[in-house]
């Protein structure tokens, strides 16, 4: 378990390294220019769209051969991408094909992590003592941001030891050699995992599903569409409010690459610090509760807080990353948990895949680049802030009659 939890580090580092590096690369890969960041985002966009094709493909395996041996062909792939980005030849060396080699390799890595993250999160649930779910399911959150404060470190010391000559021509490389390093230590690791008991137990009843897709369409399709609901929220809070920040400061604020880098690691460390307390506070009081008063801040703080960094002095930039960061960092906490708690033990990895998954496709890979679109096409810097809230009081009723999925609390059920 510590090694599935802790190996959500190498997965976030290598995805949002892309996001946190995005202005560089557009430089590299797009050649500069008014347009190229808006491409760059475009690229993870599209690669973001890889995510569901690449859940339901593990999420067959997981639900059919095994949890491990998903979470070891996910990463072996990782890894191969990740080397594979670190070797490319730049825009000034063959023009444009450098771009589309970027994106393919994207799209690669995204299909990948699509199986990463809830063979994580469904591996935790499954061997959780029932009344610790909470906080042991948040880890993998809390882990996941690690890798993100890692990559938004590495990114601002990498622009930060090399003049921008030396950024384009090489030093560009060394963040994804460092990713490559870090997703073949991960696989050495998990090769040592043992098998979810979840599993084991439907090995010895006879209860693994034949055909995982079609169990959890036919079995599972109100969990389906409540793991949407609850991911959808997590995921624009998550790349909206954190790993879009820099971006948005870099075009829209008054600060410079350096600085937006090194204000996001202080907003991942915030992350890091408010996940496992979150995760008790859900063990504690119910997924339900925590979901309802998580979205009412995310209805009501995001516009604010983007008015404070695109129009306020250095310190309310940061203070408004910093509230936005505490908002996603503690939504993602109880939503790992609510989201796998949704499906019964047969099919779940599937189901995550149908609902969670496709979610985060498009509420995650797609909002970066649509934040900066609305703001170039209307000069509207809350735009972002207002896209987070439309989604919150969105999904707001669906966690109004949800049922409490806690065990600790199944006495405060509300609807089914």
């Amino acid at each position: 378990m510590a090694v599935a939890a802790f190996s959500t580090v190498v997965e976030w580092y290598d995805f949002t390294l892309y996001l946190y590096f995005a202005t560089v690369l557009s430089r590299v890969f797009f050649g500069g220019g008014a347009q190229s960041l808006l491409i760059t985002l475009g690229g993870f966009a599209i690669a973001y769209l890889m995510r569901p094709f690449g859940a339901v493909v593990f999420g067959h395996i997981g639900d059919r051969i095994g949890r491990r041996h998903m979470l070891l062909r996910s990463v072996a792939m990782m890894t191969a991408a990740m080397l594979a980005t670190a070797l490319l030849p730049t825009h000034s060396q063959i023009g444009a094909a450098a771009g589309w080699l970027l994106i393919l390799l994207r799209c690669v890595m995204g299909f990948s992590v699509g199986g990463e993250y809830t063979g994580v999160v469904a591996y935790l649930l499954e061997g959780a003592p029932e009344r610790r779910r909470g906080l042991i399911a948040s880890s993998a959150s809390a882990a996941s941001e690690v890798g993100g404060l890692l990559a938004v470190g590495v990114s601002a010391l990498t622009v930060a030891c090399l003049s921008e000559a030396d950024l384009q021509a090489w030093g560009w490389r060394i963040p994804f050699f460092f990713g490559a390093a870090l997703a073949g230590s991960v696989w050495i690791a998990r090769s040592t995992m043992q098998e979810s008991p979840e599993f084991e137990r439907q090995q010895a009843a006879g209860t693994v599903p034949e055909v995982p897709f079609r169990h959890a369409l036919t079995n599972h399709r109100a969990a389906i569409a409540r793991s949407f609901a609850i991911s959808a929220l997590g995921s624009i809070t998550y790349y909206v409010g954190i790993t879009y920040v820099p971006a948005f400061l870099t075009s829209v604020g008054s600060l410079g690459e350096r600085d937006s880098l090194w204000l996001s690691t202080a907003a991942a460390v915030i992350v890091i610090v408010v996940t496992p307390f979150t995760g008790l506070w859900s063990d504690r009081i119910g997924r339900k509760r925590v979901l309802i008063v998580l979205s009412l801040l995310s209805a009501l703080l995001p516009i604010a807080m983007f008015s404070l960094m695109a129009s306020g002095t250095r310190l309310q930039a940061l203070l408004g990353a910093l509230v936005l960061a505490a908002v996603a960092g503690a939504y993602s906490a109880v939503g790992a948990v609510a989201t796998a708690e949704q499906f019964p033990g047969e099919g779940r990895v599937t189901g995550l895949a149908l609902g969670a998954t496709m979610a985060t496709a498009l509420f995650g890979g797609l909002t970066p680049w649509l934040a900066q679109w609305l703001i170039e096409r209307t000069g509207w810097t809350m735009a972002p802030g207002a896209m987070i809230a439309l989604v919150a009081l969105g999904v707001l009723p669906v966690f109004l009659t949800m049922r409490e999925t806690a065990p600790a609390r199944a006495d405060f059920s509300g609807a089914s």
